[in-house]
């Protein structure tokens, strides 16, 4: 076991801050103050318990400076994506009840496996998602952990980016009062997205630390925050049912130019009454896609060890009072995003819930406005997603390599390049939700905390059979459960639309 704690050592500092300053401390001194053997894991385990009044920076090369309110501002803007704007659509094919349901249980289920991961990291003096994956399986463990941080956080960043494909083209068409979309590269959102991204983006992914983007996460969630009072404002001043006029066209018309048909006014009333009616339990084809929906909104995972790394004063109750904190207020505002969405347009809420709003009127001043802001914040909310990935890559391909601003560049460069050319040719954001959120969210959310903490936790501690230990594997059976059904039911309702395709030709 040498050579792991080796290279635990050497590969705590997030985003390629690995060497420097670590290799004289991981040698033996002549008096033996510290020797690094066997009983090292000990040592090193004492410094998270929050007992030991000492501050000096332990398993990293530098003491963390972020503090309380900052990590939550990180930590809820890692939780915190385009997810919300899928959330209504969610509770349109779930209902009410049953939505409240599950969400509860996946912000539950999501705290509880950040309390697994603390703890293992307690033990070991890990604060790195793919060591403690070292640490319990050897390397394979460390490539799956990567592997799934990889995809989790690169689907992730493809919603956020597609977001900016598809609205920002709209907010220069209304800023330049156009009716009708023009063959204009400012108007393409393919070119739109790679210009954020370059001018954007990468300059903000090419800070060394995650600590430096707190302000930005501040003021990303102030967008959010802004776009959920809208979407509640904007409840009350939208009519029910909306006229079929509306409904159908493409966003080009408001509502004062919309002829009503006389004749058919009754049984549209009629008709009407009854499609503004909220769903308390629904059930059908498109249920599949709402658990991975919701736990790709709460998956935050890739981010809590590097945030707890750079938080000032850094124990295992504080870190966790701010996951609980971050996932609660996040919880609330999912909620109100997704009722108050859903209960302006009822079934008729789309995939995406901006472009909903255009059916009313596309040149509404505050929906602009909203539209700015969510562009901002997921603008701003791709940097801190992208640390986790590219540390992961390192710890895949550099392991044991000093940190080189060229290859930090590089991943950079590299991985934005490949989200561009993801999100231009990806079919619809939905699909991305789907795949992603049924594959990378589960394993990142129940089995790999799970299966960690039961390997890691040492049996003299914690008997293989003691509870915490079968609650972790039930934990990891859930995980695995919800992977396989998710994943059938995407599939079958793939197969399904295919066939329909077909038969339609």
């Amino acid at each position: 076991m040498e050579a792991p704690l080796q290279t635990e050592m050497v590969e705590l500092v997030p985003n390629g801050k690995h060497l420097e300053g670590l290799l004289p401390v991981a040698t033996p001194t002549a008096g033996g103050q510290r020797v690094e053997g066997p009983g090292r894991s000990c040592v090193e385990g004492e410094g998270f318990l929050p007992k030991r009044p000492s501050k000096e920076p332990h398993f990293t090369d530098f003491e963390g400076k972020t503090s309380f309110g900052m990590s939550v501002f990180n930590l809820s803007n890692a939780i915190m994506g385009s997810g919300i704007l899928g959330l209504a659509y969610a509770m349109a094919n779930t209902g009410i009840i049953l939505f409240l349901f599950l969400l509860t249980a996946v912000a539950l289920l999501s705290s509880y496996s950040i309390h697994l991961l603390l703890k293992s990291s307690g033990i070991v003096g890990i604060r790195a998602y793919e060591q403690l994956g070292y640490r319990a399986f050897g390397t394979p463990g460390k490539l799956a952990a990567a592997l799934a941080i990889t995809l989790q956080n690169i689907g992730a960043m493809s919603s956020y980016l597609y977001i900016i494909k598809s609205e920002l083209p709209l907010v220069i068409q209304t800023f330049l009062n156009l009716e009708d979309r023009t063959s204009d590269w400012y108007t393409n959102g393919n070119y739109l997205v790679i210009l954020v991204s370059v001018v954007v983006i990468l300059p903000l992914a090419l800070m060394r630390q995650l600590g430096y983007l707190g302000y930005s996460s501040g003021f990303s969630l102030s967008c959010m925050m802004f776009f959920l009072i809208a979407v509640i404002y904007k409840k009350f001043h939208v009519p029910c049912p909306l006229s079929p006029n509306v409904a159908n066209m493409t966003g080009n018309v408001s509502l004062v130019e919309i002829n009503k048909d006389e004749a058919g006014l009754q049984a549209k009333t009629e008709a009407g009454a009854a499609f503004c009616t909220p769903s308390y339990f629904t059930l059908n084809t498109q249920t599949a896609y709402t658990i991975p929906i919701m736990a790709f909104a709460f998956v935050c995972h890739p981010e809590v060890l590097p945030i707890y790394t750079e938080l000032k004063d850094p124990s295992k109750r504080k870190m966790q009072r701010i996951s609980n904190l971050s996932i609660a207020v996040m919880y609330v505002m999912y909620f109100l995003a997704a009722l108050f969405g859903y209960l302006t347009f009822y079934d008729g809420v789309e995939s995406e819930l901006l472009h909903t709003y255009s059916k009313v009127d596309p040149f509404d001043v505050l929906i602009l406005c909203v539209r700015v802001a969510v562009l901002t914040a997921v603008t701003l909310t791709v940097p801190i997603v992208l640390f986790p990935v590219r540390r992961a890559l390192q710890q895949m391909l550099f392991p044991d390599r000093e940190f080189s601003w060229l290859r930090h560049v590089l991943i950079a460069v590299g991985l934005l390049t490949c989200i561009n050319l993801l999100v231009i040719f990806a079919p619809n954001i939905l699909g991305i939700f789907g795949v992603i959120g049924a594959t990378s969210a589960p394993c990142l959310i129940f089995i790999f905390p799970a299966i960690f903490y039961f390997r890691i936790i040492p049996t003299e501690k914690e008997p293989a059979r003691s509870t915490p230990k079968i609650l972790a594997l039930c934990f990891a059976a859930l995980g695995i459960l919800l992977m396989i059904m998710s994943l059938s039911f995407i599939i079958m309702d793939w197969v399904s639309g295919t066939s329909r395709h077909g038969g339609s030709h």
